[in-house]
């Protein structure tokens, strides 16, 4: 990102916050997030993400496990306070979870940005997992999919059939955008030097847990190695979406859980190297809780703009 892009982009956020606190007493409901754009791709959504992938494997999660009807309550009291970023996985199961609850509630399509991702290594899976996804999901085009789970520095000299046959789908317009989630430093930075990546879902918090530390360095010594990448990613344009910015829900339980999730709001929005944050929220009161945070991140953000 150049100094003018910078400049643009904090003075949208600027005025998005202080439209969307100058109108939250005009009307009925909570004022909503702002959108931000996720890198260079042209989707936008709110700058909190809703993560369906706590504890997510076996095809479910600790959201999947809460059942349909609260998921879904849970969902459309998310979207009415501005999250509409929904991260999904096939590892989830949540895709369909997804796909109902928007159906139920009544959110339109393009609303929101919908991101899943595939555990399939060749062509003809991918190809497989993207039909099945749209039918989950009850709709024409998902909007970013991602190979899942990179821990190998050379994913994208192995996997070149998964990612040609996503280039594909992107240009038949099947899905917007394509990308990897990272589990791995290296894995970390192929992505941040792959052309092909569009978008990339980074583990990223200020504590270094649940983090791709580096060969020889600490955990908790490992968020500035990581910064440093992402900050090569942004530049590049890419679209940099922060995970595990909760230590995978570690740090929102607990008398402290307020602080710590004010912390890592902060710290991502001050690290201006990632787009939007995905939290995996496994109750309405948890959903409040972490907004009110994001907002008092982003008045502090822009007390000192």
């Amino acid at each position: 990102m150049n100094r003018r892009e910078f400049v643009r982009d904090a003075a949208a956020m600027a005025g998005a916050i202080a439209l969307t606190g100058a109108v939250r007493g005009s009307g009925p409901g909570p004022r909503r997030l702002p959108q931000v754009r996720i890198g260079r791709t042209r989707l936008k959504a709110g700058l909190i993400g809703l993560g369906t992938g706590t504890i997510g494997a076996g095809k479910q999660s600790n959201q999947t496990r809460l059942g349909q009807d609260r998921f879904t309550a849970m969902v459309e009291h998310a979207y009415k306070q501005g999250i509409t970023f929904l991260d999904c996985a096939d590892q989830y199961g949540s895709n369909p979870y997804i796909g109902r609850a928007m159906k139920s509630i009544g959110i339109p399509r393009k609303s929101v940005v919908l991101q899943s991702k595939t555990n399939s290594v060749t062509a003809d899976g991918v190809r497989a997992d993207v039909e099945r996804f749209l039918n989950e999901f009850q709709t024409d085009y998902v909007d970013i999919v991602l190979l899942h789970c990179m821990v190998r520095a050379d994913w994208n000299v192995q996997l070149q059939g998964a990612m040609e046959t996503l280039a594909e789908l992107k240009r038949k317009g099947a899905i917007r955008a394509h990308g990897v989630s990272c589990h791995e430093f290296g894995a970390l930075e192929t992505a941040a030097a792959e052309r092909w990546v569009d978008v990339d879902l980074a583990r990223y918090n200020p504590w270094g847990q649940y983090m791709d530390v580096p060969p020889g360095v600490e955990p908790a010594a490992c968020p500035p190695h990581i910064l440093a990448v992402l900050k090569r990613m942004r530049t590049a344009g890419k679209g940099v979406i922060g995970m595990k910015v909760l230590a995978e829900g570690k740090m929102a339980r607990g008398a402290d859980r307020l602080e710590r999730a004010y912390e890592s709001i902060r710290y991502s929005l001050d690290s201006k190297a990632i787009d939007l944050m995905v939290v995996g929220f496994e109750s309405e009161q948890q959903v409040d809780e972490i907004v009110a945070q994001a907002w008092k991140a982003l008045e502090a953000a822009r007390a000192r703009a």
